[in-house]
């Protein structure tokens, strides 16, 4: 079944406008359709457009909500991606694609069918500490782990070959969240130096940051601040905590006692002297943790259709994508819808569930999931933060509609995914709470053997690393 152009041509529009400005005009030449939208109970939410609240408490955020969005205390999530490629290992590119059916299993992880696989040993070796470009490497170069659900048939190739294993009317839902420089030298009264991550713009203005210690390492979280502690930033800035972040949640108990926490995240205002992302890019830097050796620009940290700064880490899942390699989708016939999801902080601890993160899904986004899905055609996700961002708009018959505000929402094996059958995602840390919405998507079987099969290829990990396309 074909879809209809109108929606199409208006969501792919949308990117290209963004990103290829040089040939925007050429797909632009139709009219665009109104795409149906079908109704849903619920709360209101932007514009007036509708917001499905099946399963969800609807209420107010114990920190207040955006010109009076809803706030969704769902079950809870992950978020967060990874790409890049190593240095002396071959390339299987669409002429030698290499194709493997379920091989057994390295040194130090789980064999198919014991224990939860999310305690796997991942070499060192393995952490992508550099961004491609500094490996000699294009973006779109990295290598691509193509693993199917109903065979557990897992292919090694490029990141570039991407359209070989996509088809015409295929639906790719990309987050078009910019990178801040999100990370602030911090002092304190005593002279200590910290530095000071911020993670989510909450409502009235307020912030949930992380406080960390630098050490030989990298830094650590820090969990000794105090409420009502002042930190001097620079440039005659500064940083007061107010509150624990959810203490119920994230705090860390003390030696000895379980009972008193000290605290790792923190609701805090910002005093600055001119406007948020000016002051950001005068004196900030992007966040960066141990594997990563050294600073890297903002550019590096930066996905090539970004529209809106809001994010404190990259949607690392889209990074690899190219001008040219979208414009190769699209002729085709992949479409391209975006959403936004500002993702937080990801240097949570084992197993901590995430956080609120702010999200907007268009009414052109969900209209075409929609159409896309009757047409029994693919809907894919680039990354986890997409997987969040839908599934906290799509009610339990698999209807996407349109929304925008905090979610809380964990996806895991018990819930499902009901948005998306398909994901683009890096590798994920052993006991990454990621892990859990890729069993969601996959199963636990697959999740085994595929990341069985990247550690025995040596595919590369984190933000700079490889990437994994999971197909029905």
């Amino acid at each position: 079944m074909k879809l209809d152009n109108g929606p199409e041509i208006l969501v792919i529009s949308m990117v290209l406008q963004q990103i290829l400005p040089s040939y925007y005009s050429e797909y632009t030449s139709k009219s665009c359709a109104e795409v149906p939208i079908p109704p849903s109970p619920g709360q209101g939410t932007r514009k007036g457009y509708p917001y499905h609240d099946n399963e969800r408490m609807v209420g107010a955020s114990p920190q207040g909500t955006r010109k009076g969005y809803p706030y969704h205390d769902n079950e809870r999530m992950a978020g967060g991606e990874a790409q890049g490629t190593r240095k002396g290992h071959p390339y299987h590119t669409r002429d030698g694609a290499t194709v493997v059916y379920g091989r057994g299993t390295p040194r130090g992880y789980p064999a198919v069918g014991t224990a939860l696989p999310y305690d796997f040993e991942l070499p060192a070796e393995l952490e992508a500490g550099e961004p491609p470009e500094e490996r000699g490497l294009a973006r779109d170069e990295v290598r691509l782990m193509v693993s199917y659900r109903a065979d557990n048939r897992v292919v090694h190739t490029q990141f570039r070959e991407l359209p070989d294993y996509l088809e015409p009317g295929d639906l790719l839902i990309i987050n078009t969240s910019g990178t801040m420089n999100a990370a602030l030298r911090a002092m304190r009264e005593d002279g200590t130096v910290f530095e000071l991550h911020l993670s989510t713009h909450l409502p009235a203005d307020m912030w949930i940051v992380e406080v960390r210690q630098p050490g030989e390492m990298g830094t650590k979280p820090f969990y000794d601040a105090r409420a009502g502690e002042t930190l001097q930033l620079p440039g005659g800035a500064s940083v007061t905590l107010h509150i624990p972040y959810s203490s119920d949640r994230i705090g860390k108990p003390l030696a000895g006692n379980n009972q008193q926490t000290h605290t790792r995240l923190w609701i805090a205002t910002l005093q600055l002297p001119n406007a948020l992302q000016d002051y950001l890019a005068k004196y900030g830097f992007p966040i960066r943790y141990g594997y990563v050796k050294q600073g890297w620009p903002l550019s590096y940290y930066q996905t090539v259709y970004a529209t809106e700064m809001g994010s404190a880490e990259m949607p690392s899942a889209g990074r690899a994508f190219t001008p040219e390699l979208i414009t190769r989708l699209v002729a085709h016939g992949v479409q391209i819808a975006p959403l936004i999801l500002h993702t937080g902080v990801a240097s949570l601890e084992d197993h901590e569930p995430p956080y609120e993160e702010y999200y907007q899904v268009p009414l052109e986004t969900s209209g075409l999931i929609n159409l896309t899905h009757q047409a029994g055609k693919r809907v894919i996700a680039v990354g986890t933060t997409v997987v969040r961002a839908l599934e906290t708009v799509t009610d339990a018959e698999g209807t996407t509609h349109p929304g925008e505000g905090w979610t809380r929402l964990v996806v895991t094996p018990q819930r499902g995914v009901r948005a998306v059958n398909g994901m683009l995602t890096g590798l994920h840390e052993p006991r990454a709470s990621h892990l859990s919405m890729l069993e969601a998507l996959a199963g636990l079987e697959h999740l085994r053997v595929t990341y069985a099969e990247a550690i025995r290829e040596h595919y590369l990990w984190h933000e700079f690393g490889d990437l994994h396309l999971i197909l029905p």
